[in-house]
């Protein structure tokens, strides 16, 4: 075999990272309340970490067939199987204390104040504010003040 028939062989033979990456990053939360995070994709991996909330935020930078390579907000990476992630947009507050107003705007009395660590299910974001929903207890709250809020 000639070396430019191997080349040409081998280009036309897409490599996993190819085949499954996503054309960019998107935000997952977690589904259950436990979910393990691995070193590599695939059960026969050491367990990095297990995350023991439902609802966390993170962020999937890559896809290898089920599992999804993710990065949480203390910039951790590792491997989640995709059983145990959806969809459903949520942020965890960072910083210090801060308030959920009763306005889209980010106007209106402060409702209620939330810690650092807090996380809730993030809504529709406009003009710097998010709505934010801490287990039944609605506002809006400053993005910058919450991790998941902000563009992938």
């Amino acid at each position: 075999m000639t070396a430019g028939a191997a080349l040409l062989l081998c280009a036309s033979q897409p490599t996993f990272a190819q085949a499954d990456a996503p054309a960019e990053a998107y935000w997952v939360s977690t589904s259950k309340a436990k979910a393990n995070m691995r070193v590599g994709p695939g059960r026969d991996y050491r367990i990095n970490w297990t995350y023991v909330r439902k609802g966390v935020p993170l962020k999937v930078v890559r896809v290898m067939e089920s599992w999804r390579l993710v990065e949480d907000k203390d910039g951790s990476r590792g491997w989640i199987l995709q059983q145990f992630l959806n969809r459903e947009r949520s942020g965890i507050v960072t910083g210090s204390i801060t308030g959920m107003r009763a306005n889209k705007d980010g106007t209106g009395p402060v409702l209620w104040r939330v810690e650092p660590g807090v996380i809730g299910r993030l809504g529709e974001c406009e003009a710097q504010w998010c709505a934010f929903d801490v287990d039944g207890r609605k506002g809006f709250i400053r993005a910058a003040s919450v991790w998941g809020a902000q563009k992938p």
